[in-house]
């Protein structure tokens, strides 16, 4: 269903939507579980593949504050010691990283290079490979009690690459002969993930002997609740503390004072197939360019709470909005003469089927003909990456894995990228992308990074609509929890109820 659930309908929302969605051990985060030093989190998506580290999972172990990564980065972007305490690079392709002393996992052993070194091996040797690591040659081993760290080519980024979730260090006994990672007892974070129940809820306690800041909560009780109202739902009832990305819809039914708006470096794109279909014809994707009215989907849908995008990278990256020049040559626009395009999004976001159905109305009204398809994201991300659909909205972290968006911009837009649903391939594309990856960090890789923005727009295989700002929800009793644009953080040691 793409509408919202009407007003009059909200009396009921609790009971029809959140059944199921807390277990019967889960009580209402207004009774006993106040007392307890438990937070109860509802969360968006359930995990796609049983958790593991190597798989988008990693993000849910690193906002749960279970798995940690060698490096941590600032509000800046900039690299900061985590598990690794000070680094340096050796030669032009070698980086010597020193590790934290002290450092126990869940299960008992120990921290060394040897055990840092194995956890990025795996990551190296995944199919399919961590988005961090696509188009890096990367090889790690422990010389001299030491992290030694080396790339194909000279890479300036290493650090900030070992910062992504996806290369969180656990212990050995994580990792199993079938290249499947078991994070259950095996994190060094300051909360022990203890049990997974499936797709429906995780337990986490807090890990006495944690090598940092001991945790002011006892543990967290996760759930996850993909529908969007039943999260929003969950933090009017007391069934949780904390809810992630509270629908647009469901923002002004809740208290002012129990959600935060968090703009983040996250843009609504419309991909576009431009390896078969109808929208192979450049003319056509310029037709669809064309045809996209964002400001409607800004007032509309997001009522607001969304800025109109005017390239890939959004406002939490000031330096883009700065740096980055008007587009000139475009492709000329083809009339559509009803020709037909399948027009595809998921569910797990609540926003982005309405608006689908929003640019189906606009596509239409410009001369297509449109046909919808949306799913859950977990049923349809295979069919968007081998490019099923003619056109995909996707809601898409620009900066996630490493603080910078070469990474971002190299998966989802060079020939071998592992996220490219728009099928792209362009040689011009991948030369702006490697030239931006060579450069150091600052003022240099910034106007190299817009200059790869400026070729991937030019091909209109991508549409950029909108940057999102995530509304987040905690109970008033909470306090302490992140509000982090990368959604990297959300309970830390210093998340609590009171």
């Amino acid at each position: 269903m793409h509408h919202r659930i009407p007003v009059l309908g909200l009396g009921v929302v609790p009971a029809l939507l959140l059944t199921g969605c807390f277990g019967p051990a889960n009580q209402p985060a207004t009774d006993s579980a106040a007392g307890s030093g438990r937070i109860k989190l509802a969360m968006l998506q359930p995990p796609r593949s049983s958790l593991s580290p190597l798989s988008d999972d990693a993000f849910k172990l690193s906002r749960w504050s279970t798995a940690e990564t060698l490096v941590n980065l600032d509000e800046e972007g900039d690299a900061q010691p985590r598990l690794a305490t000070a680094w340096k690079r050796t030669t032009d392709k070698t980086w010597e990283f020193t590790l934290r002393k002290g450092v126990t996992f869940h299960d008992g052993s120990e921290l060394t290079a040897e055990v840092a070194a194995n956890s990025l091996t795996r990551a190296t040797k995944a199919s399919p490979k961590p988005r961090i690591l696509d188009g890096v040659k990367l090889t790690a081993k422990a010389k001299g009690g030491k992290l030694v760290v080396t790339t194909g080519e000279s890479d300036p980024l290493v650090p900030h690459r070992l910062s992504s979730p996806q290369l969180s260090v656990l212990s050995t006994g994580a990792y199993r002969k079938n290249g499947k990672v078991d994070p259950v007892g095996t994190g060094s974070g300051p909360f022990e993930l203890v049990k997974v129940d499936g797709t429906t809820t995780a337990t986490l306690d807090r890990y006495d002997d944690y090598w940092g800041e001991e945790a002011k909560a006892a543990g967290i009780d996760v759930s996850f609740v993909p529908d969007g109202a039943a999260r929003a739902a969950a933090i009017r009832s007391g069934e949780a503390h904390i809810a992630e990305a509270v629908p647009v819809s469901q923002a002004s039914l809740l208290e002012e004072n129990t959600i935060t708006e968090v703009p983040m470096p996250r843009t609504n794109t419309l991909y576009l197939n431009t390896e078969s279909g109808p929208l192979k014809d450049a003319g056509l994707r310029s037709a669809v360019r064309e045809a996209v009215d964002a400001d409607e989907l800004v007032k509309g849908v997001y009522e607001g709470r969304a800025d109109v995008a005017k390239g890939l990278l959004g406002p939490a990256l000031p330096w883009a909005a700065e740096g980055r020049t008007e587009l000139k040559d475009r492709t000329k626009a083809k009339a559509p003469k009803g020709t037909t395009i399948t027009l595809a999004t998921f569910t797990d976001r609540a926003e982005l089927p309405e608006v689908a159905s929003v640019l189906q109305q606009q596509l239409e009204d410009a001369g297509f003909k449109v046909k919808q398809v949306v799913r859950e994201y977990a049923h349809i991300e295979e069919d968007a990456l081998s490019g099923k659909f003619d056109a995909f909205i996707l809601s898409r972290a620009t900066v996630l894995d490493s603080g910078d968006p070469v990474a971002y911009l190299y998966s989802d837009f060079a020939c071998d990228g592992s996220f490219n649903i728009a099928q792209l391939c362009d040689e011009n594309i991948d030369n702006a992308v490697n030239k931006a990856a060579r450069a150091p960090a600052g003022d240099e890789r910034r106007a190299l990074i817009l200059d790869a923005e400026a070729a991937i727009l030019k091909t209109d295989a991508a549409i950029p609509m909108l940057h999102e700002r995530v509304i987040q929800g905690d109970a008033t009793s909470v306090t302490g929890s992140a509000k982090d644009p990368r959604e990297r953080l959300l309970i830390t040691s210093d998340t609590e109820v009171k």
